[in-house]
């Protein structure tokens, strides 16, 4: 699944191609993905043109004048730029044309992302009012963590990937963080004080800092016949390591299911 460093470098890769283009078309070849494609795409968006595209969390916000479009890519998608006389593969289900010549091809084989429409008159979207902070915004501290925390027993590492606590932390960044914090992941997010939250939330922020700078240099080609922006190459110290050798003690890596999801951790690193 795409997380938030692989959505922040989609968005600084497709920026230059979108913003200030005017959008001269739109071909929605599957509506049906997680929910419907809006059958007013079209009317609200051909001939004008997106002045900013934001993130919030995985959600990136396309603004124009009368509202702003959303876009997730859910488990499997992709948002790339190519050629106007680039054929559609069987999963590029919307195109959205610029009479710059190129287009913004969104592609999702599982079909669990979203290309969904907001007017600009309306409160916030469903979707983004109940979201967290921003993992690299200056109002994402320790205390903030701390105090959400205090009298759940629930374990830190899904607590940290809840969307209501912090925004895009997913699986992956959440057990590097850890293992950079030094801290269990099965450990109790009641029972960790003020000051391991501050040193986990430096964690978070350095992962994602350093997953967005490998995902700048491994997508250098957005317009690829490819183009899937896929998982960074970078260097994991726990994810994918079950049964491996710590990098710090030498010590064998544990992998476990934590709400489902697969947890690597060193037990003598992260207490």
């Amino acid at each position: 699944m795409p997380e938030l460093p692989e959505v922040e470098t989609t968005l600084q890769g497709i920026e230059p191609f979108v913003t200030n283009h005017q959008v001269s078309k739109i071909n929605i070849r599957q509506a049906r993905l997680r929910w419907v494609v809006p059958t007013k795409l079209p009317l609200m968006l051909e001939g004008l043109k997106f002045h900013k595209i934001n993130r919030r969390g995985k959600y990136l916000l396309f603004e124009n004048d009368f509202g702003h479009m959303i876009i997730h890519l859910g488990m499997s998608g992709s948002l790339r730029i190519v050629k106007a006389d680039e054929p559609p593969g069987k999963h590029d289900h919307v195109d959205f044309c610029f009479s710059a010549g190129h287009i913004l091809r969104f592609k999702d084989p599982r079909r669990f992302g979203c290309v969904l429409w907001q007017d600009k008159s309306q409160t916030v979207h469903p979707l983004l009012q109940n979201l967290g902070p921003e993992p690299l915004s200056d109002n994402f501290e320790g205390k903030h963590l701390f105090l959400a925390s205090r009298k759940r027993s629930i374990s830190i590492k899904p607590f940290i990937m809840d969307s209501k606590i912090v925004v895009g932390v997913g699986n992956i960044y959440a057990n590097e963080a850890l293992f950079l914090a030094k801290i269990n992941p099965k450990i109790s997010a009641g029972r960790v004080s003020l000051q391991r939250y501050e040193r986990l939330v430096f964690a978070i922020k350095e992962v994602l800092k350093k997953a967005i700078i490998a995902g700048g240099t491994t997508l250098r080609d957005f317009k690829g016949s490819d183009g899937s922006p896929g998982y960074f190459k970078q260097k994991l110290n726990v994810y994918g390591r079950g049964g491996k050798k710590c990098i710090s003690c030498r010590n064998t890596l544990r992998e476990i299911r934590l709400s489902q999801r697969s947890t690597v951790y060193c037990n003598k690193c992260q207490r």
